[in-house]
């Protein structure tokens, strides 16, 4: 059948079973925007290109699907840019389609030409340019497939007006990657080494497991979970994998790194072997990577040959997915030290018990591990928490029970203020009957805080709660510690009514400014039946501890 281009990238998302999109229209994709006006496809309209490209990523890790999102050409596009490569540092599935110039007029500096596939080149898994109607059926099934299969990412599609506008014939693709016959969907695997892995789990007394990112991306779930059990081996995450295995699990030590947990850092360090799933090993996660886990052998797992070697040289590795590396060591690598091994996990619960997480409530103040635990008590566990990025990001990580996968949602490797606003909106469409909080600072809130009118727009049910501490709190926290308190512009001379703010947008909002009756100002937020904001006064002096300083090993922590 022929129909315009628009009309083809519109039947074509249909095909690959989008039900939400996020976007802005503009000039060069009004022939789009004038095909989703006809298509049964959820349009979410949002105020600035970049929260579309945060919600498609939310929406992603939240949800089983790829994220989806349309900007115009020009600034439109490029305003995607900070989006897509958050997508691609933390491996999540996304297409962004670009609108474009005309195809005659690519090249001449037109108005609002931007060259996006170049721009996005480093940041993206792959990008194409439309050139025919007939192409579009093609090129938008290749896209999905080359986000979501293998390592997932960000694929850019750039769509030229007259493109759009033409018509042509709608022919169903037959196959993917047809244009791409250097692209395969099957998973690498190079496990000439697991033998070596396998004694090593056997012979280990004191294994420590890392489960990373890479755990979410194949859904190993389970064969963590049982490798832990069966083995009998202790696991911390990093800040991505956090929810990976239950917070209530008894072999979990918590999260690792910079802010780690003290006890996790401490069983990394003392293990005789780490085994690190899913993971890049990031300078956030390792410290000092030329003293990390010297006293242990380390077998890393992924699916990308690129990680392997890349940051910690590991004695051993393996290339595979996930869950099917696990399933094969476990079965195979029975007949450890059981008493070694409990004695083991004996002793890193009294390492925790010795240096736990502070939540001294003497000074009667409003203190964000307060709140975090008022949330977790108001819903049991049972909500997707999101995040924005700085001091209130790392509490979360800290204080906050993930109990189940994919339910705590952060801006891990680009460190994204901005994110967590936008994201949680794709978290809502992702997950849309489960409640879902955004948890930001008042830094890191006023970056997308205009997303707000997108809540109220649509009565989004997600409420966000605001940790105020009148600064930017990370970079103080540097400051504070590292350059004799030398606050350049980090303290704020004044803040932002934020519940003005929200109240002006539609969202209903109040402020909390001691502990007092913090449990029912929680449930009251969750009781609004639409989007709603709690603005929380917390002190200043509050730093994220523990801390390992930039640089240092992760046995150097600050407590």
């Amino acid at each position: 059948m022929e129909l315009t281009g628009a009309q083809i990238v519109m039947k074509s998302l249909e095909d690959e079973g989008v039900e939400t999109v996020f976007g802005l229209p503009g000039g060069q994709v009004i022939p789009l925007y004038d095909a989703i006006y006809d298509s049964p496809i959820n349009h979410v309209l949002v105020r600035h290109e970049q929260a579309a490209a945060h919600a498609a990523d939310g929406f992603s890790r939240a949800g089983e699907g790829v994220g989806v999102c349309i900007a115009t050409s020009g600034p439109g596009a490029t305003n995607l840019v900070t989006g897509i490569a958050t997508a691609c540092m933390d491996s999540s599935p996304m297409v962004a389609i670009t609108g474009q110039v005309a195809t005659s007029a690519i090249g001449t500096d037109a108005f609002q030409e931007a060259h996006i596939l170049g721009i996005t080149l480093p940041v993206v898994k792959h990008s194409m340019q439309v050139r025919t109607p007939e192409d579009i059926p093609q090129i938008l099934r290749d896209a999905f497939f080359i986000a979501s299969t293998g390592r997932p990412g960000p694929v850019v599609v750039d769509l030229p007006s007259d493109v759009q506008k033409s018509r042509g014939e709608y022919r169903r693709p037959k196959g993917s990657c047809l244009g791409y016959p250097g692209y395969s969907a099957e998973l690498p695997e190079d496990l000439r080494r697991a033998d070596e892995a396998i004694d090593a789990i056997r012979r280990a007394k004191r294994p420590v497991l890392i489960a990373g990112n890479g755990v979410n991306v194949s859904r190993a779930y389970d064969q963590l979970r049982e490798f832990s059990e069966k083995l009998e081996v202790p696991v911390a995450t990093s800040l991505l994998g956090k929810g990976t295995i239950g917070a209530d699990h008894p072999n979990h030590i918590g999260m690792m790194g910079m802010h780690g947990v003290a006890a996790a850092n401490r069983a990394i360090m003392n293990a005789d072997l780490v085994i690190a799933v899913g993971s890049r090993f990031s300078d956030r996660s390792t410290g000092k990577q030329a003293e990390f886990a010297l006293a242990s052998k380390v077998i890393h797992i992924d699916v990308d040959s690129a990680e392997i070697r890349k940051n910690i040289d590991a004695g051993i590795w393996l290339i595979g997915d996930a869950g099917r590396v696990l399933r094969l060591l476990m079965d195979e690598a029975g007949g450890h030290d059981s008493a070694a091994r409990r004695a083991w996990l004996d002793g890193i619960r009294v390492m925790d018990a010795a240096e736990p997480l502070a939540r001294d409530a003497s000074d009667g103040r409003l203190h964000a591990w307060r709140i975090l635990d008022a949330i977790d008590g108001a819903t049991s566990g049972d909500a997707t928490i999101v995040t924005e990025v700085g001091q209130h990001q790392m509490w979360t990580a800290l204080y906050h029970r993930a109990l189940r996968p994919r339910r705590f949602i952060t801006s891990g490797g680009l460190g994204t203020m901005g994110f967590g606003i936008p994201a949680s909106i794709g978290a809502h469409f992702a997950r849309p009957g489960e409640p879902v909080i955004c948890v930001a600072g008042d830094g890191s809130a006023m970056m997308n805080i205009q997303e707000l009118d997108t809540y109220a727009r649509y009565n989004l049910p997600i409420k966000v709660m605001i940790f105020d501490n009148n600064c930017l709190g990370m970079v103080k926290q540097w400051q504070e510690l590292f350059y004799e308190r030398r606050f350049s512009n980090t303290l704020y001379t004044r803040c932002p009514d934020f519940v003005k703010i929200a109240e002006g947008m539609g969202v209903e909002a109040f402020a909390v400014e001691s502990p007092d009756g913090l449990e029912r100002s929680v449930e009251r937020a969750l009781e609004i039946p639409g989007p709603a904001l709690v603005h929380f006064k917390i002190p200043q002096s509050d730093n994220v501890y523990p801390m390992v300083p930039a640089g240092e090993s992760l046995r150097n922590m600050i407590l």
